[in-house]
């Protein structure tokens, strides 16, 4: 069994072939061949959380399946620990042989951030940006990394819990050869920038306002009924003016955001099924996670094992 550290787990996940293990992915649910139960949530402290997430692809479709056990701790970071903490195992579907062990907080980020990636590019109706980003987080600088390395993205604003952790985090990206501003003023910026990303614990309203008509705002923070990230009105006026789109079936309900903001979320369709971009309007895109995604992930990581190139 392989043992990949985060660093590690990252290299094995380069953006083009993670987007295409969650098509394929995709494509194999919906044939019968892949398979993800509802995730096992465990409440071991206050404000912490073990999930337990298997997924698994029949002999048809690559017999190999992906356990992931992480727990979230939303104040970690205060504690000078990441917010998730983990890993993912890799192993034969039909035989049970382990075959790798990934970490799980890497893994995690790449995989959300790309399934916004292929969310962005089917749906956006201009998915070049400017992107706003609130959150200076893992999930953030994935995310913008997703945007700026595989849609081309070349200005992100960018706007924190604090002035200080938001000019912190544009100078990590100004390091990285990214263009990047400190958003000031939030309505301005969502003038400015058709893509809008929230990426926060998710502990209140953090996004508010009025979002351009060809604006694609991905929603990643809250992945509970009682998480919220965008303002109800918000919601409400990108579900009258566009369309709402959830990453799988098992958020309608999960989708803090949508739930509280009282909308249908049974007329709301699932990535799998959403239809291409359209010129209606704003789209909203609200992302729960799913182990399905896991599993993609770790066929990616697999496929880069056996072959590992430059790794």
């Amino acid at each position: 069994m392989q043992i990949l550290d985060a660093t590690a787990t990252a290299l094995a996940l380069p953006w083009p072939e993670l987007v295409a293990a969650i098509e394929r992915t995709l494509a194999d649910a919906a044939a019968g061949h892949a398979h993800a139960p509802d995730r096992w949530v465990l409440p071991l402290a206050e404000r912490t959380h073990a999930f337990v997430m298997p997924a698994w692809l029949d002999a048809t479709a690559g017999d190999l399946t992906a356990i992931k056990l992480i727990t979230y701790a939303p104040d970690n970071p205060e504690r000078g620990l990441p917010a998730i903490l983990g890993d993912v195992l890799v192993l034969r579907t039909s035989t049970g042989k382990r075959l790798a062990l990934l970490d799980g907080p890497a893994l995690t980020a790449r995989r959300t951030a790309a399934v916004t990636l292929h969310a962005a590019r089917h749906l956006a109706p201009n998915p070049v940006g400017p992107l706003l980003v609130i959150g200076t987080g893992v999930q953030a600088m994935a995310h913008v990394q997703a945007c700026t390395q595989a849609l081309g993205v070349d200005e992100v604003w960018v706007r924190g819990r604090t002035a200080a952790s938001a000019s912190t985090f544009a100078q990590t990206l100004h390091q990285q050869g990214v263009y990047a501003e400190v958003a000031t003023d939030l309505q301005a910026a969502l003038d400015r920038c058709p893509l809008v990303l929230t990426a926060t614990p998710a502990h209140a309203v953090c996004l508010q306002g009025r979002v351009r008509d060809d604006a694609f705002v991905a929603a990643i923070g809250s992945f509970h009924p009682g998480m919220v990230e965008l303002d109800a009105a918000l919601v409400r006026d990108i579900a009258a003016r566009g369309q709402v789109v959830i990453d799988s079936d098992r958020a309608r309900q999960e989708a803090g955001d949508l739930l509280q903001a009282g909308l249908d979320l049974a007329a709301c369709p699932a990535l799998a099924d959403a239809p291409a971009r359209q010129d209606r309007g704003p789209v909203l895109f609200k992302s729960c996670g799913h182990a399905l995604w896991d599993l993609a992930a770790a066929r990616c990581a697999q496929a880069a094992l056996q072959d590992p190139g430059p790794l």
